[in-house]
């Protein structure tokens, strides 16, 4: 007789709107245009999603001199610099923008920081293709990059007094909110944005993490290695108190041999995962124990988000 596992499953998790509606654009535009419709860089941070439409019809460049003249492009969901754009358009390419809403929500922000005068400092990770989008906004050096509580004390700004800030969307909240609270130490006349901006599918699911690590001995979380915020919800569950967390694509990446002293474990996906990826690993669970499944839900979500007025027809 296998032995009982409990599954707990974190609700919300996978898919948000911004991916959803990243994904829709590109099928959309497959169906309208016809194939090969091309796709600078990863339309989300997951092979599984990338393979699905690669299937479609889907061509993934890493940058424009690799797409034909007269093709169509998406922007990835992560949000470009302007010169992308800019270069398409002198091009006479037919391109779509996926960026999520709430990414170019930031994006806004810093153009208004910017006109106001104020130097910005962005919270965010050296790299990451959000992070290059958005100081690829304005002119090279209106922003400096904030990437840990030691930049955060450290770094030297044009004026004190004439500063804000702006974040990537899916960092820890945790980690972001004792980063921001350092800096408004430091300078108390710092102007943040309005409305906070790591988004609210990364919120969500890292509540959801935290409502499950407690009683987990294991958290599984499906999600790219590339993926920020899949990362992240690495971290809250082992910040709030399982002894175990790992990040896997899929439930072929599974070690069993973690699972040796396992009664409970918490399984979620990152906001660029498939709820296929969630389904496969409950299947090779119920093919090794006894298992059951809970869901521990801390909210619903019903946002979605318009597709581009060109495709909506």
């Amino acid at each position: 007789m296998p032995r009982p596992l409990t599954i707990l499953l974190a609700a919300p998790r996978g898919f948000c709107a911004g991916v959803d509606r990243a994904i829709q654009i590109v099928e959309r535009a497959i169906e309208q245009r016809g194939a090969p419709v091309y796709v600078r860089h990863e339309i989300v941070h997951n092979r599984t999603v990338v393979e699905s439409l690669e299937a479609k019809g889907a061509v993934f460049v890493e940058e424009l001199d690799d797409v034909p003249d007269g093709a169509t492009v998406v922007f990835s969901a992560h949000g470009v610099p302007k010169a992308v754009p800019h270069e398409a358009g002198i091009r006479g390419l037919d391109w779509l923008d996926a960026t999520c809403p709430l990414v170019s929500k930031v994006h806004r922000e810093a153009e208004r920081h910017h006109r106001a005068g104020q130097h910005i400092l962005l919270i965010g990770h050296r790299g990451h293709p959000e992070v290059i989008g958005t100081m690829g906004q304005l002119p090279p050096g209106t922003i400096t990059l904030i990437e840990t509580m030691a930049d955060a004390l450290s770094v030297a700004v044009p004026d004190p007094n004439n500063l804000s800030y702006v974040t990537q969307t899916t960092l820890s909240v945790d980690d972001t909110a004792a980063i921001v609270a350092a800096l408004q130490r430091r300078f108390p006349t710092i102007e943040g944005p309005k409305k906070e901006d790591i988004c609210y599918a990364t919120t969500n699911r890292q509540q959801a993490v935290k409502a499950i690590a407690p009683a987990a001995d294991l958290v599984l979380v499906l999600g790219a290695p590339n993926s920020s915020n899949s990362m992240r919800l690495v971290e809250v569950a082992k910040g709030a108190g399982c002894p175990d967390a790992r990040l896997i694509q899929q439930a072929a990446d599974i070690d069993w041999k973690w699972f040796e002293n396992v009664r409970v474990v918490g399984v979620t996906a990152g906001a660029s995962a498939p709820e296929l990826l969630v389904e496969q690993v409950i299947e090779a669970c119920r093919a090794r124990f006894d298992a059951s499944v809970e869901e521990v839900a801390v909210t619903r979500e019903d946002v979605q988000f318009k597709l581009p007025r060109a495709l909506s027809a």
